[in-house]
């Protein structure tokens, strides 16, 4: 109470006195269990995360290429009773699957939030990546075991015909490589998709010089040491997908934020004299973010102090999605009672 006996001015007061928005952001306030804090949501929702729609495009091509080499090598299999082109069909049907997969999970994350699913579908696009990823580990380490086998039990290779269905798997995975790889810096999803579109081609690249020794020198393990080599190269770039997606279900910290920086700029905001409960975390990919309680020198100036934390957070560090609980000196949670 104040001298006069009267409230001091609330939060909710000023909150209608200004159309419910903050007056120096434009964004609006919003209301805690009738503690005097404020949380400034600003974010803007219009932006797509991870560019949706011209992922979804890249995908959908890719995927298109994938299905119709499928059904030229199944039905080229059955006219000519190939077992390796019907072999490969199965291979490319893998791919095709994961493209899907991935296309899927574009399209449903795109639907809008509900009130049991407040982030709406997001993280379906983090799903996905990390199924591919567990796909990737899995066929690798089945390629393994097949090529110690052929080790141990060497088998005859048509080498014309395997180097014919490889040629014609890499000019169509070249093809899907060029049109995802605009799009696996920005969403894990599609670097998922387009990492295991690389492991076809190797694959593809694998088998055309393999096929080539055989042929030329009958040199029958090298299938199966190129089969080695290039799983290990697969497991290593999956693992590192894996590490990833993992990382945003576990909601740890982005990997290209410093969050110590962040609580650093923080602090320095003119006005804030401490911060805690500082998190950042990713919903999906190019969607990071953040929550944080600051403590104001000057209860008064909370508004003009929350839109320098906003403008800090944005120009710094590219964060837009924030939740900011402003809190004065005086406030219970810091030791002093009111």
């Amino acid at each position: 109470m104040d001298q006069k006996g009267k409230a001091p001015m609330s939060w909710r007061w000023r909150r209608e006195r200004n159309g419910g928005s903050d007056p120096l952001t434009g964004y609006p306030w919003s209301m805690s269990g009738g503690h005097s804090h404020s949380h400034g949501h600003a974010h803007g929702h219009s932006h797509p995360h991870g560019g949706g729609n011209a992922n979804r495009r890249r995908l959908a091509w890719a995927c298109a290429l994938a299905v119709i080499y499928m059904l030229a090598e199944l039905f080229g299999g059955l006219y000519t009773g190939s077992l390796a082109l019907l072999a490969d069909a199965g291979h490319m049907l893998s791919d095709a699957a994961a493209l899907l997969l991935s296309l899927f999970a574009i399209w449903i994350c795109q639907r809008p939030p509900t009130p049991r699913r407040t982030w709406g579908y997001h993280r379906t696009e983090i799903l996905a990546a990390l199924a591919n990823g567990a796909t990737l580990v899995g066929i690798s380490v089945y390629v393994l075991v097949e090529a110690v086998h052929r080790f141990q039990h060497p088998s005859q290779v048509q080498a014309p015909l395997m180097m014919g269905i490889a040629v014609g798997g890499l000019v169509v995975n070249l093809i899907s490589l060029r049109i995802l790889s605009g799009g696996k810096s920005e969403s894990l999803n599609v670097r998922g998709a387009w990492l295991h579109v690389l492991t076809d081609a190797l694959g593809s690249v694998q088998a055309i010089a393999a096929g080539a020794l055989i042929w030329a020198f009958g040199w029958s393990w090298a299938d199966p040491v190129a089969s080695i080599l290039i799983s290990l190269l697969v497991i290593y770039s999956a693992w590192d997908l894996l590490r990833e997606t993992l990382g945003v279900l576990m909601e740890g910290a982005p990997g290209h934020i410093d969050v110590g920086e962040v609580r650093d700029a923080l602090a320095g905001v003119s006005g804030v004299l401490e911060v805690h409960d500082l998190h950042v975390w990713t919903i999906t990919s190019g969607m990071e973010s953040l929550s944080a309680h600051v403590v104001v020198e000057d209860e008064a100036m909370a508004c003009t102090v929350l839109g320098r934390v906003r403008t800090t957070l944005h120009d710094r560090f590219g964060i837009d999605h924030l939740t900011i609980q402003v809190e004065p000196v005086a406030f219970a949670e810091h030791g002093c009672h009111v």
